[in-house]
């Protein structure tokens, strides 16, 4: 099998596709990409199905060698991307053939670039998918080497996203919040006084959890641990709220205020440290009409 070798592997960048359903029973988180924006754009351009198994690199630095003529797409974060020293633009399929070199800068605002192949890259699952989950040692980060392992495919035109669909990740954004679960606990101004601030993006946040600071919260005392999904703001003693990420845990013991909007976790993920983050009650069908729309068009 022929594909991509990685010459340079970046500082994290790991193998996604739609995540390892079925398992949290057992206490093992789902995975898949923290962007499915961006995700679900790269294979959009290259009309795979929805959760294709795709590259998510985290900051940039990756050099790749085609060993396969093959269509690519890279979305997300705003890297320098060039092929054979020739700038290539974002939000695009453009073809790569065999030899050539293709590089992805460093980030200059978003995180997380998705690189995506005609047809998807092809790996062994574990528990039914290819999603690496590096807490549970659920596979491994990419390593100078490796090959990214796709078939050739071949397109007559290229493609691009639509430009209204294009984010800016330079901009401060203003979250949604399902409020619900504990919410009903929480004295009133402790609940409009998350609302109220503006938070910071702490560093120590990754895959599994984002973390806020700011003026802390104080929450209600809960007396049990729940089952907890992706997008879960969970308040614990310390007042920081934790926003959950795909790499989350499957049980919980703090206070839930409620769930952030599932198409405003992607919109999280590509923030920096110290990024400014202000939230805002939605309505759960709002979101479910936001949601279902998302699913239409990428998963029909």
């Amino acid at each position: 099998m022929s594909g991509l070798r990685v010459l340079k592997p970046g500082p994290q960048s790991l193998l996604q596709d739609a995540g390892r359903r079925g398992w949290q029973h057992l206490g093992v988180s789902p995975a898949g990409p923290l962007d499915w924006h961006g995700a679900a754009w790269a294979n959009h351009l290259l009309n795979n199905p929805w959760g294709t198994p795709l590259l998510e690199i985290a900051l940039g630095g990756v050099e790749l060698q085609a060993e396969v003529d093959t269509w690519v797409a890279v979305c997300g974060a705003q890297v320098p991307l060039s092929l054979e020293d020739q700038p290539q633009p974002l939000w695009t399929r453009f073809p790569l053939r065999k030899g050539q070199l293709l590089r992805l800068g460093f980030a200059r605002s978003g995180q997380r670039a998705y690189l995506a192949v005609a047809g998807g890259f092809i790996a062994a699952p574990v528990l039914g998918s290819v999603s690496v989950q590096l807490r549970e040692g659920l596979g491994r980060a990419l390593q100078a080497g490796d090959l990214l392992a796709c078939r050739p495919a071949h397109f007559t035109r290229g493609a691009s996203v639509p430009w209204p669909y294009l984010p800016d990740y330079r901009c401060k954004p203003l979250l949604r919040v399902i409020t619900g679960g504990d919410a009903a606990s929480f004295e009133e101004d402790q609940l409009q006084g998350f609302f109220a601030q503006t938070w910071q993006l702490s560093p120590h946040s990754d895959r599994m959890g984002a973390r806020l600071l700011g003026e802390a919260v104080q929450p209600p005392v809960l007396q049990w641990s729940l089952g907890v999904g992706r997008g879960a703001i969970q308040v614990p003693p310390d007042g920081q709220p934790i926003i959950l990420q795909a790499d989350h845990q499957s049980m919980g013991g703090y206070p839930l205020l409620g769930w952030l909007h599932p198409l405003d976790q992607g919109r999280l993920a590509q923030c920096p440290a110290h990024h400014p983050l202000r939230f805002t009650p939605v309505s759960i069908g709002d979101a479910q009409a936001e949601l279902r729309e998302f699913y239409r068009f990428f998963r029909r």
